[in-house]
């Protein structure tokens, strides 16, 4: 699916260190009677990287280290700017790319007093920021070869995002200077580049000043694309569609934004037709416009069609929008744009409503990094991680709390998630701005998402006439370019004032107890759980121990102003009033590693699953309450040695009517099953099997057992999947377990697995989800924790089989077979 994309052509670089004049020529690109249409281009491959410094020229390639060159146009601002600096000792790398994963770990020297959280732990203790100055600062370079037929042409190079402050050279000449590690930017680079030749793009990318308190990564770890168009083209982000059903059909109010970057008046003619999901045309239209030369306009029309095929989180139904703009009978744009046909109402008595239905959010909150690549998500990760959250039962997502990836919020729409979609700084500063503006120009088309977020617990001033005022500007803006959308901002305290008073929809981060006393004296408003719940947990762990900043896997602790799974969900499932609720998180992330928050933790625990996407317990929890299929999950699991005789809680997570428990054949009693609650035994320890049964409609479900395992014997490893694409992005998410001679997982193993691949990949990341390790994320080995260890394993550009061997001291490995495509 290619949504706010042109689809003319879609390549990336070649595998040589310049873009190959073949990416540039498909077969009707070279009929010269025909102008360029359009191309977009991902520049993903060959760069070189390289590691600057925030305060020493001399380390940072003599940047800026002549104060009168800097404004002075083709001056020599860096050495690494320049066309001939010879990069070839720099790292070869591709993007996304995080520079940050590959920094160690490092201890606040000078750390607070015991009981007081380590501001260096909000990161997850990487050496970035300004008392770091040698390794917060990143420069990339590549060759682009720009054929000269593109003469003529307008040339741009689009950033998905970058982090954090950005100077963008080309040949040498400063073309962009951008600031905000999560908003996308555009760079013209059409004055400055020379078609014919050889052109040198440099990046520089600053990440000494942080926008978050978790860890954001650094560099340029979002995709990169070239853009050429005609002077007279659609301009990024440039169609806006309104779709709406009507009866059994549906109509879609359309205007596109035409830009004419000539000298010459340009009659337009654009042709409009909408695409069902099958591939139909179901209506056109057509409209046209004088533009003169360096001007802007735009055109508009509604298109309606007679059956509708509504998008919805079951049948997520995409239709798209093409658009060909044409100047004297020539075609010199398309542009393709997806949509869904759907209602999305929020109502302050009945919650939400999707199509006319009411259908509670079952959200999760989720940072933007993950095991063993940080911030740099290939794209069939993002999809993997998504999958994750739908088989937990999600289908509400909210990017916490910056915008997200476009691949993202591409596979929402494509998975039927749907999302509040968040600006990073609640601000009505220029560049806060232009940040909003962005976001919402970038994704009104999209059916995922219901909602925009302009802030999260400000608590400067989220209460008060100040931040009001700053909310009515964002609002404001954002009513004007998307009308069909409400707004929403998430606090944690002062409900009722300041912004609470400006937003559609008010969100309520944790006093989950004071949503019923709120939408008693504000009946009005709609109101749903922005962050909800916040247990934290270790996976495969059971007994709390500070020393090693374990917590038990229970839904039992929580910070202060948190609360368990269960309590949050019992609340908010029986009042439908409450729209539903977004737990705090999806998946464990780096940094702010609650509840420890200091030294050697460098992760959260507050994921339903941990920094791989392995489940933890609370996962099968929402499980059962959010997925209709029945179920039982029982934990802790059965490896108690040295404890034979002692209470050890038995937990079991249901949606079924009754659970009866065994120990090692003996019944230990039934329990009745009570909606959105877990049961409870309390089982002296004996080795062998515990079981649970469950009974659903007067039916026994398979049994669910936990075995005492033996010694760690063999490794089984598996992956995601075995037929992957050789684009050089596609993924397999490997997971490794360690099983006893018997076949039993060992629930406790910790060993150091190293993986061997032969064929057209390479394991670009591994983890195993451990809170506390500060083992290197981009290599081949891993210990596993708990028994689990995963690595990504990503194709290059080659076809062929692949090969993965799994290795651990005194382990039988394992084998598994891919092949890329």
């Amino acid at each position: 699916m290619t949504p706010n994309r042109r689809v003319i052509l879609h390549g990336s670089a070649g595998a040589v260190a310049a873009l190959s004049l073949g990416a540039f020529m498909p077969a009707e690109a070279e009929q010269a009677s025909q102008a360029l249409r359009d191309r977009r281009v991902r520049l993903d491959s060959d760069w070189r990287f390289a590691l600057g410094h925030a305060q020493d020229p001399a380390r940072d390639f003599h940047f800026g280290l002549d104060q009168g060159t800097y404004a002075k146009a083709g001056k020599t601002v860096a050495a690494a700017g320049s066309r001939d600096f010879d990069d070839s000792g720099w790292q070869l790398v591709q993007i996304p790319h995080d520079w940050a994963i590959d920094l160690p770990f490092v201890d606040n020297p000078n750390p607070p007093p015991i009981g007081e959280d380590d501001p260096k732990a909000a990161h997850g203790f990487k050496p970035l920021g300004r008392e770091h100055p040698e390794s917060s600062v990143g420069w990339y370079r590549r060759t682009l070869e720009l054929p000269g037929y593109l003469s003529g042409k307008r040339l741009s190079i689009e950033f998905d995002g970058a982090f954090r402050e950005v100077v963008v050279l080309l040949n040498g000449f400063v073309v962009h200077e951008h600031e905000g590690g999560y908003s996308p930017f555009r760079v013209d680079i059409t004055d400055v580049a020379v078609p014919g030749e050889i052109n040198v793009l440099t990046v520089r990318v600053d990440a000494s000043l942080g926008e978050g308190w978790f860890y954001e990564g650094a560099g340029l770890y979002r995709h990169v694309w070239l853009v050429v168009t005609d002077p007279v083209h659609v301009p990024q982000w440039g169609v806006m569609v309104r779709p709406q059903p009507v009866g059994a059909g549906a109509s879609a109010a359309v205007v596109v934004d035409l830009k004419n970057e000539g000298d010459a008046e340009a009659a337009c003619e654009v042709a409009i037709r909408v695409i069902d999901p099958d591939g139909r045309p179901v209506a056109e239209g057509a409209a046209a416009t004088t533009l003169a030369g360096w001007t802007v306009g735009q055109v508009g029309t509604t298109l309606t069609w007679d059956r509708a095929r509504l998008w919805s989180t079951q049948t997520p139904s995409l239709y798209r929008l093409i658009a060909e703009v044409s100047v004297g009978g020539m075609l010199v744009d398309r542009y393709v744009q997806s949509f869904g046909v759907r209602t999305a109402v929020f109502d302050a008595a009945r919650g939400f409503f999707l199509n006319g239905q009411p259908l509670k959010l079952l959200g999760a909150c989720c940072h933007q990094d993950h095991g063993g690549v940080g911030a740099a998500i290939p794209d069939r990760l993002q999809v993997w991680r998504l999958e994750q959250l739908k088989s937990m039962g999600c289908n509400a997502y909210r990017s916490s709390h910056n915008p997200p990836t476009p691949e993202l919020m591409d596979a929402c729409d494509a998975m039927g998630i749907l999302v509040i979609d968040e600006t990073r700084r609640m601000a009505s500063d220029d560049a806060a701005m232009g940040e909003l503006d962005a976001l919402v120009r970038r994704d009104r088309n999209r059916p995922s998402v219901i909602a925009w977020s302009i802030g999260n617990e400000e608590q400067t001033i989220q209460g008060t006439e100040r931040g009001a005022r700053i909310a009515r500007t964002m609002v404001r803006l954002i009513n004007r370019l998307d009308p069909t959308r409400p707004t929403t901002a998430a606090l944690d305290q002062n409900f009722g004032d300041g912004v609470s008073r400006v937003v559609d929809i008010l969100g309520f981060n944790y006093r989950t107890p004071l949503m019923e006393g709120y939408h008693a004296s504000v009946p009005a408003q709609p109101i749903m759980g922005t962050e909800t719940g916040s247990t934290v947990q270790t996976r495969g762990e059971y007994v709390r121990d500070d020393a090693r900043q374990i917590v038990p896997a229970y839904d039992t602790e929580h910070p202060w102003w948190a609360s368990t799974a269960e309590d949050w969900w019992t609340l908010a499932a029986a009042r439908p009033y409450i729209a539903g609720g977004f737990i705090w998180t999806g998946f464990d992330y780096r940094g702010e590693p609650t509840p420890f928050n200091r030294w050697p933790s460098v992760a959260s625990y507050f994921g339903a699953m941990d920094s791989c996407g392995f489940p933890k317990d609370n996962y099968w929890y929402y499980r059962a309450w959010w997925r209709p299929e029945p179920m039982v999950h029982l934990f802790p699991h059965w490896n108690w040695e040295g404890r034979e005789g002692e209470a050890i809680p038995v937990w079991v997570h249901a949606n079924v009517d009754r659970v009866e428990l065994y120990l090692n054949g003996r019944s230990l009693g039934s329990r009745d099953v009570v909606a959105n609650r877990h049961l409870e035994w309390s089982v002296p320890y004996a080795p062998g099997v515990i079981e649970a049964r469950g009974f659903k409609d007067g039916r026994a479900l398979a049994p669910v057992r936990r075995e005492t395992a033996g010694a760690a014997s063999r490794i089984a490893l598996t992956g995601d999947r075995t037929r992957l694409s050789a684009d050089g992005q596609d993924v397999s998410m490997l997971k490794v377990e360690i099983l006893d001679a018997q076949g039993r997982p060992v629930p406790t193993a910790d060993d150091q697995v190293t993986f061997e691949v032969e064929g057209p990949a390479r394991i670009i990341g591994v983890g195993n989800g451990n809170p506390v390790s500060h083992e290197a994320d981009r290599a081949t080995t891993r210990l596993t924790f708990n028994g689990l260890a995963q690595a990504v394993l990503q194709t290059n550009r080659r076809a062929g089989a692949i090969a993965v061997t799994a290795r651990a001291l005194g382990l039988r490995p394992a084998t598994l077979q891919l092949h890329a495509a």
